[in-house]
């Protein structure tokens, strides 16, 4: 016997309002970065935070980089549906797949489509490649978060869960304008971009409980 989802699923309106409010902000967004200039504030915020960080937090930035980048999320985001599928949630797992790896491709094709170079305002503390809007690193973190929530929101740990995952996502946002590899609006852009694709996937969750 299937054992019983460990989630409530949102209601219609609520998924609606996950999906539209966050692609509203990412189309006014991107209609800015398609100018091909940083937003008035960029680079003048984080030239001030670069003169102002230490090197523990020039540390622990880099530290960030490692734990969000696919060496560590990717088995994570691969390991947390698989779980779910053997103790039996089914719906839980084809979510958490669904809302992880779609917030993936999400980011690499708005990445794509809007073409955005990296800053480049200082010597790069670390090796990174490719295009900046929206940051990787944050889309994964905040997807993991919200997955994370969604799962454990009919538990006790539904607020340790939350608040744990707002700090984990404001951490990795910090550290990614900290190392110089991402403006702000990209970081914005990444919680954007998990909050969609967690919202979308989360109608498998109605699915899986007979609409209820």
């Amino acid at each position: 016997m299937t054992a019983k989802l460990p989630v409530q699923p949102p209601t219609a309106a609520v998924r609606w309002g996950g999906i539209l409010a966050p692609t509203g902000a990412l189309a006014a967004l991107g209609a800015e970065v398609i100018e091909r200039e940083p937003f008035a504030y960029e680079q003048a915020s984080m030239l001030w935070l670069h003169a102002h960080t230490s090197a523990a937090l020039l540390s622990f930035s880099t530290f960030m980089n490692v734990l969000g980048g696919p060496w560590v999320s990717f088995p994570l985001m691969a390991l947390l549906p698989a779980a779910l599928w053997l103790r039996g949630s089914r719906a839980g797992a084809l979510f958490a797949l669904t809302a992880l790896w779609s917030a993936v491709g999400a980011q690499w094709f708005l990445k794509l489509l809007y073409g955005r170079p990296r800053p480049d305002l200082w010597p790069d503390a670390v090796f990174v490649s490719g295009l900046s809007f929206p940051s990787g690193h944050v889309t994964m973190a905040a997807a993991l978060a919200g997955v994370l929530t969604v799962l454990t929101w009919r538990t006790p740990a539904r607020w340790s869960v939350l608040m744990l995952g707002l700090g984990y996502v404001a951490l990795m946002g910090l550290s990614r304008v900290v190392l110089g590899v991402h403006y702000p609006t990209d970081v914005l852009a990444g919680v954007l971009t998990a909050l969609l694709c967690v919202a979308a996937a989360s109608g498998l969750l109605r699915r899986g409980q007979g609409g209820r």
